[in-house]
């Protein structure tokens, strides 16, 4: 017989595991639709613009190095010519403004925005149909 404690930590693991499976699913659905942009935006001639990062605290931004879309108005995420997805925010020091910085790319969320504190979140395909129009 198994504790109770035991019990929890079980389900516990098993919802875990749940999650991390149906993240994974959207993240490559999420990858879908962003492959599918890219093609779509190369055969309508959409050009990329060099992404920057802004500062958490709204003073300021850097370079990237990366081109692509961002994807809100707000310009906090983007994808690169590449299809990764990148949030364009980050806590950034007076080095990082003067030589750039690189974020790191991140799994691709099916809602962009979701649960964020400025409430403004839209379905990623959306976004990228939002991109393609004149």
């Amino acid at each position: 017989m198994t504790s109770w404690s035991e019990q929890r930590r079980e389900a516990a693991r098993i919802h875990a595991d749940r999650l991390a499976a149906t993240k994974a699913r959207e993240s490559q659905r999420a990858r879908e639709l962003i492959q599918d942009f890219l093609s779509r935006a190369r055969e309508a001639g959409r050009a990329a613009e060099p992404l920057r990062v802004s500062d958490y605290s709204g003073r300021g931004s850097a370079r990237t190095g990366l081109t692509g879309w961002y994807l809100k108005s707000d310009r906090s995420v983007g994808i690169d010519t590449d299809g990764n997805f990148y949030v364009l925010t980050a806590r950034l020091n007076l080095a990082d403004r003067m030589r750039g910085y690189r974020p790191q790319p991140s799994d691709p969320p099916l809602v962009v925005g979701a649960g964020g504190r400025d409430g403004e979140s839209l379905d990623l395909a959306d976004a990228l149909a939002n991109l393609l129009r004149p």
